[in-house]
């Protein structure tokens, strides 16, 4: 789909790659774009990008089956849904803390899921539009450390499939956004190459227009996505040996 004369929605829209989303939206000429936080207060950067008029704050919380539903009803005219809240909280599945893993699980998957249920027919009513979900190489592979993150993104990858085949009857293209680490707030603290935020949604854009359901914006992505085809101990072996 073209971004230019849609109407966007941006999830998690007050930091990271959300902020960037929004003024890339703008910038090829999106009509308007819904930018959604927990805390509408917190939208600053995405409300300066759109010194127009264009931005307009939404309140949005995941987890809030009610607050998804009333979201739907103030934004009744979708056509780009972009998927992209999500947390990282850096736990195990086997002795990381249960409420963590649950949050990353209700979160990343559950949460996608109720706003995408939530926009399901408004992008319908509108002639399909898009969904651009924000997942990871993580949705691939795992690591200590954060095993149960990329239990949560293996799963909304499979969502994201999931709902490119329910929604490919009424038009709805369906992207899924791999990445390796980006340069924001979720990757504090991390020390090894990270990509900048600005080219990562570049592509995501870029392969919306073009029509692709999957954009792998870099080596390590694409490399993590052909390893989980391979020998789990081969794969496994190399990547330790890799980062020992």
């Amino acid at each position: 789909m073209q971004v230019a004369g849609s109407v966007a929605l941006v999830t998690g829209a007050n930091r990271g790659l959300g902020t960037r989303f929004v003024a890339q939206l703008l910038e090829r000429g999106a009509t308007k774009v819904y930018a959604a936080a927990r805390r509408p207060e917190s939208l600053r950067d995405a409300l300066e990008a759109g010194g127009d008029g264009r931005v307009q704050p939404l309140a949005l919380d995941l987890l809030d089956a009610d607050g998804v539903a009333a979201a739907a009803v103030a934004a009744p005219d979708v056509t780009l849904l972009v998927n992209n809240a999500g947390v990282s909280t850096r736990h195990d599945l086997v002795r990381g803390d249960l409420a963590e893993v649950r949050r990353e699980m209700d979160t990343n998957f559950f949460g996608t899921l109720a706003v995408t249920r939530a926009f399901a027919d408004t992008l319908g009513a509108h002639g399909g539009g898009g969904i651009v979900n924000v997942l990871s190489a993580l949705s691939f592979v795992a690591f200590p450390g954060a095993t149960s993150y990329s239990a949560s993104k293996a799963a909304e990858w499979m969502l994201t499939q999931g709902t490119r085949v329910e929604l490919a009857g009424q038009g709805t293209q369906v992207l899924g956004l791999h990445l390796g680490g980006a340069d924001t707030d979720m990757m504090a603290g991390y020390d090894g190459p990270l990509l900048d935020p600005a080219e990562v949604v570049r592509a995501a854009l870029d392969g919306l227009e073009a029509g692709r359901s999957e954009v792998l914006v870099d080596p390590w992505s694409a490399e993590a996505k052909a390893g989980a085809a391979e020998d789990p101990d081969v794969f496994y072996a190399r990547l330790a040996q890799r980062f020992a």
